[in-house]
Order: structure tokens, then sequence, then C-alpha cells
């Protein structure tokens, strides 16, 4: 079955919308990793309408919101201090 959208309806919503987000309404996002947050948290980005998602506490993409931004931030502070640790560690136990 083919379904033809409504030209009318989307000359009226459209006329404020870029060429690359009617783009991405038809075809679907781009979507690349844009910052490794951990090793399971990522945040991505549109190649197109550079519309922002992350994973959230369940695993799924989620809109990236200023509160999310900022969750994203501290656990990345938390997860790259941890990691420093772990080498320090490893390093010093190493030697002995």
């Amino acid at each position: 079955m083919l379904v033809i959208p409504n030209f009318i309806d989307m000359k009226k919503s459209t006329s404020n919308q870029s060429p690359l987000k009617i783009y991405c309404d038809i075809f679907g996002h781009k979507y690349e990793v844009s910052k490794k947050v951990t090793s399971h948290v990522k945040e991505y980005t549109c190649k197109c309408c550079k519309k922002q998602l992350t994973t959230n506490s369940n695993g799924n993409l989620t809109e990236l919101t200023p509160k999310f931004k900022e969750i994203n931030t501290a656990l990345e502070q938390i997860y790259t201090r941890r990691m420093m640790r772990l080498k320090q560690k490893t390093l010093s136990s190493s030697i002995y």
C-alpha cells in the first residue's frame, strides 16, 4: 500500500521549516554519535536537522533536554574520575 502525504496540510505546517527538517520528516533521521558520555551512555545528533538525543536510564533514546545535558555532564565527570582511579590503581599494583 502506497501512502501519499497530504501536501495541502504540509504547506501550512512547513512554511517555517528548513528543507533538511522536511527531509528528516519524510525519510527519517540520520543520527551519529556526537559525544560518548560513558561506555553505555552516548549523545546523538542528526546530520540533517541537528536534532539531539541521548540514552536514558532504561537504555532508550530520549530528546536531549537541558536536564539530560546536566545529568550527562555530571555522569561524564564521575565516569572519567573513576576510570582515572582504576588506571592509577592498576599501574600501582603492577609495579609491586
